[in-house]
């Protein structure tokens, strides 16, 4: 086009063979507008003889980056990630691998009437072991390991050099959009783990308020009432019996000394004495001579605190230690109460017999000292060996102006 411009038409408005500037500019101009329309043409044609009527790589790169730009629902985001891979390979199949701490878990297949594989279980950080997969690469995030990605051809195909380097490419990109889905689902099983944790609080409370009043009822106010009748009948008996009266009035001390005695019993089930007394460090130091294992209290530096942390911390502690003498079968055990800035942190360590974290179904021991310091905005942790013990650590922000 440009020689036919330059030269032809300089030939014929008689330029003498020599160059004609005006005509080479507009020769440029316009093989430059022809251009990029053609060229997309051929790229078309080009890419129909060597795809196939499948996506190119560059179109599946875009599609995916378009469709998760406004989205990172797990529901929407995995089966859209599925769907992409196999359109960009031409595969059969296309599966989307979750990790779960020391569980791969599939999240989504393409095509979407195909089976979910089963979970199984993430060994030092391999990836699962699907048969009949042809490929299947890792999904990392600033190097953490969140998922991998795999594409099944057909019987008899291949993945070719351009395929592989799209499944490189989309691994790449699908390590941002993991994280975020990671993110969303510890958000929201935070979230009802809250919500549960909230529900079992109020029925708690519940439980102990009917029991208090069925032991208010059952023990304390039963003596008071006799109490009152023996009194009641003390004042009959002063003027014709002075001695039985005499004697009621002996029995009327008993009876107070037994009513004060269940009154007190009840308050140390609520809170205890000791502990409102002298504080953190002598009340567990008065459990731990109780334990049928050896138990040392180190609690350097540690002052008084609002009512409901320290509550908190002693029965967390306590849980901890009946726990232990239950289960661990441990020769001692040390309990540390440390001041950090605003919180106090304890832990409980023992020498036990220790057990799998993971696998661990949490009992009421547990669950209880979770809600009881995620009501007050605590964490509990766990961590425990197989034959190297167990060690339970918690935290509570201190909010200075509340302590009396």
């Amino acid at each position: 086009m440009y020689v036919g411009i330059a030269v032809g038409i300089g030939a014929l408005v008689g330029g003498g063979g020599k160059p004609n500037l005006a005509l080479s500019i507009l020769a440029t101009a316009i093989v430059a507008i022809g251009f990029q329309p053609v060229r997309e043409r051929v790229q078309r044609v080009a890419n129909r003889l060597v795809y196939g009527t499948r996506a190119t790589p560059y179109e599946v790169l875009s599609q995916f980056s378009e469709r998760v730009a406004g989205s990172y629902a797990v529901d929407e985001v995995m089966p859209r990630m599925a769907r992409v891979l196999a359109e960009g390979t031409g595969a059969q199949r296309a599966d989307v691998w979750l990790r779960n701490g020391r569980v791969w878990r599939e999240a989504a297949v393409w095509p979407a009437s195909a089976v979910l594989a089963e979970s199984m279980s993430a060994i030092d950080g391999t990836l699962p072991d699907v048969e009949g997969t042809s490929r299947l690469i890792e999904v990392r995030h600033q190097g953490t390991l969140l998922g991998a990605l795999g594409v099944t051809k057909r019987s008899g195909e291949a993945l070719t050099p351009v395929e592989e380097n799209l499944l490189i490419h989309l691994a790449g990109q699908a390590g941002l959009v993991l994280r975020n889905v990671g993110l969303t689902a510890d958000l929201q099983a935070r979230l009802d783990d809250l919500r549960a944790s909230r529900q079992r609080l109020v029925s708690a409370q519940d439980h102990e308020r009917r029991r208090l009043e069925r032991n208010l009822h059952n023990g304390a106010q039963q003596h008071l009432v006799a109490i009152k009748v023996k009194l009641g009948l003390a004042e009959l008996l002063l003027d014709r019996d002075p001695v039985r009266a005499q004697q009621t009035l002996e029995q009327l001390k008993s009876d107070t000394d037994d009513a004060l005695e269940t009154l007190r019993d009840l308050a140390r089930g609520i809170y205890p004495p000791l502990l409102a007394d002298k504080g953190l460090p002598v009340a567990l130091s008065a459990q731990a001579r109780k334990a049928t294992v050896p138990v040392s209290i180190d609690a350097d530096g540690i002052s008084r605190y609002p009512q409901d942390i320290e509550a908190a911390v002693y029965f967390c502690v306590l849980e901890a230690l009946q726990n232990i003498q239950k289960y661990a079968n441990a020769t001692r055990v040390v309990v540390r109460l440390r001041e950090e800035g605003d919180s106090i942190t304890f832990s409980v360590v023992d020498d036990g017999r220790g057990f799998e974290v993971a696998s661990m179904k949490r009992g009421a021991g547990l669950t209880n000292m979770e809600d009881r310091l995620d009501a007050l905005g605590g964490e509990l942790h766990i961590s425990s060996t197989i034959g190297r013990g167990t060690a339970i650590t918690g935290s509570l922000e201190v909010l200075r102006e509340a302590v009396g």
